[in-house]
Order: structure tokens, then sequence, then C-alpha cells
């Protein structure tokens, strides 16, 4: 049977301020709230890193949801989804842009589909809560040869290349990597 989330599986981390791990509310066994400390000096913060504490696995099929909750969060006005962390992504930074004051950050442990949910309906959520299956080696570098024999085969017929047909394909596919590096991620 999956264990519950104890009270102090997550840490948070403001710049300039000491790791904070345990919630100042525990709402249920699988819901927290940390409250913010003021930053140091007045100084404005406009990142916040959550992470789950060594040794804590989330149970299967299941997330936590990262919310921003402010003072004027209620029943009509939730608080704000940033994103989420999880399995194969057990940290993230999250863009803070209210100011500290009175600001917490809620924690809940929620089924995995409905955090993807949220995921993708919220533009401003900033980390998915698993990561997708990257392409092997092997793979990535079949796609490269496919794409330089296609490429340079267009360029003779008696099986000789000049050697500026392969400078131009390198230039063309390093232009390619740098305006969509996840091109050969993909089948083609």
């Amino acid at each position: 049977m999956a264990q519950q989330p104890q009270q102090h599986a997550f840490g948070l981390v403001l710049a300039g301020q000491a790791v904070i791990t345990a919630p100042t509310q525990t709402l249920s066994p699988t819901s927290f709230l940390y409250a913010l400390p003021p930053s140091p000096e007045g100084k404005a913060v406009s990142h916040i890193v959550v992470f789950l504490l060594p040794g804590i696995v989330l149970p299967p099929g299941t997330a936590a949801a990262i919310y921003l909750v402010t003072p004027n969060t209620t029943t009509q006005t939730p608080p704000k989804f940033l994103g989420a962390i999880g399995a194969g992504k057990e940290s993230a930074i999250f863009k803070i842009t209210a100011p500290l004051q009175g600001v917490g950050i809620g924690i809940s442990v929620e089924p995995e589909a409905a955090v993807a949910t949220q995921m993708t309906s919220n533009s401003n959520a900033l980390v998915p809560v698993s990561k997708t299956p990257q392409p092997s080696t092997l793979v990535l570098a079949q796609r490269i040869i496919g794409n330089a024999f296609n490429f340079l085969s267009s360029f003779s017929s008696n099986d000789m290349v000049p050697l500026s047909a392969f400078t131009d394909w390198w230039k063309k596919f390093e232009s390619k990597v740098r305006t969509d590096p996840t091109f050969l991620e993909r089948d083609i």
C-alpha cells in the first residue's frame, strides 16, 4: 500500500533564506501550507524552489501541485496554480509575482491525471509533471545521419558529393537545432 506523504516531505528555498521544511499548517494528510518569511533587507524575491526532501517518494499515480496562496485567496478566488513536482521531476523553480507579505505556498498531493490537466490548461504552469521519454542516442544518431543523407543525395546522381554540400548541410542543421532543439526528438 502506498505511504501517505509525511509532514516533512517538501523543502522550499527563497534566495538568501534558510531552507523551509516544516509546513506552517497541515490542512489534511496530503495538503500543506508554507508561510513565506519576509525577504531580508526588503529585497524583492522573484523565485522560489520547491523540492521533495531526500528519501521521499510520492505514492504511485500522484504528483504534488504547487499553489501560490495570497491574502486575497478565498473560496471565490482560489490560489494560483504554479506547477507541479513528482516522479521524474522532484524539484522546480517557480516565479513569484506577488509581494511576500502574507504570501504562502500550498502543496497538495493529488492524482497525477488531475495535476496534468491543470498543467495543460494553465499557461502559467512552469513544470511538467513527468518527463517525456527521450529518444536513445542511437535513434538520434540515425535521425542526424538520415537528415544528412537526404540532403546530400539531392546533389549528385553518381555518388560524388562536393564537400561544400556537406558544409551547407551542417550550417542548415545547426540553424535548425538552434531554432527548434526538439526536432530530432520527433518521429519524422
